[in-house]
């Protein structure tokens, strides 16, 4: 098996890229994907450091202030030297454009800390903790031109009885997370080979 070429997307602190890349390297992703490069739209982001302790290369397109289309096209000329099989957003905060989305079609994969049947966008944890959930899901799926709407490609439940605070619950569904990804990521990688 020829390993998926990947470029992984970050915008803050990259704990999922961060685990996907350890997964490549030593784990059940090894040999299966190799990360050509992270990419993230803030020059501070945190992640940008993890990536460099792993040397993976990085790259910064700074994204505020522009327009969505005129942003993805700067990155997709990026892309262009990496020539990625799959983009993996690991907690890239910015809503791709169709410029992007067509030019990688069923080839961005995102990670979303909710059912996306029940809750799409941000702040899906905050919503487990105010509607009082016993059980969430985290949806690892296709990026499509919706918001969180794209074919599922898996689900994992997170167990949220006796979760008494918002970080509990974002600690409980980061500790899913952070297995669940690189799981999905390889039935992908593996199926389409």
């Amino acid at each position: 098996m020829i390993p998926k070429k990947i470029v992984i997307f970050i915008s803050g602190r990259g704990s999922n890229m961060e685990k996907i890349l350890q997964n490549s390297r030593d784990g059940i992703l090894k040999g299966i994907c190799e990360p050509v490069l992270v990419f993230s739209n803030k020059s501070t982001a945190p992640g940008l450091h993890i990536a460099r302790r792993f040397h993976v290369p990085t790259a910064v397109i700074e994204s505020k202030g522009k327009k969505r289309e005129e942003f993805d096209r700067q990155v997709l000329e990026l892309l262009k030297e990496y020539q990625p099989d799959y983009i993996v957003l690991a907690g890239f905060m910015r809503i791709l454009s169709p410029v992007l989305i067509r030019a990688y079609k069923q080839r961005i994969i995102n990670i979303h800390p909710a059912d996306t049947d029940r809750f799409q966008g941000v702040g899906a944890y905050r919503w487990a903790f105010e509607n009082h959930l016993k059980e969430t899901k985290i949806t690892v799926h296709f990026v499509d031109e919706g918001v969180d709407t794209g074919p599922v490609i898996a689900k994992r439940a997170v167990d949220l009885r006796g979760a008494g605070s918002l970080e509990e619950i974002e600690k409980r569904g980061l500790a899913v997370e952070h297995i669940f990804y690189s799981e999905a990521l390889k039935k992908v990688f593996s199926e389409n080979n």
